[in-house]
């Protein structure tokens, strides 16, 4: 995924609305805790077709989970 995702100015609108979906952090923690420890390289495309949700939903998830983990390594590295 392109890094410059935040950049576009309907990222925000995007997340807002992801956000707001009922099923969202279910499938969020669905993803964070199973699906990428059996596939670390999902697409955002497959992700969407496996759990039957939108593209943008899968974007988002998929972005802020490798975000997190991102943060996370530079923080246990610093330690």
């Amino acid at each position: 995924m392109d890094e410059r995702v935040e950049e576009n100015p309907l990222w925000s609108i995007l997340v807002q609305t992801v956000h707001s979906l009922p099923m969202y952090p279910v499938h969020k923690a669905y993803v964070r805790d199973t699906l990428l420890y059996e596939q670390p390289d999902l697409t955002a495309e497959s992700l969407s077709h496996r759990l039957n949700i939108s593209l943008g939903e899968a974007l988002v998830i998929l972005h802020e989970i490798r975000e997190a983990q991102k943060e996370g390594l530079k923080r246990s590295q610093d330690t």
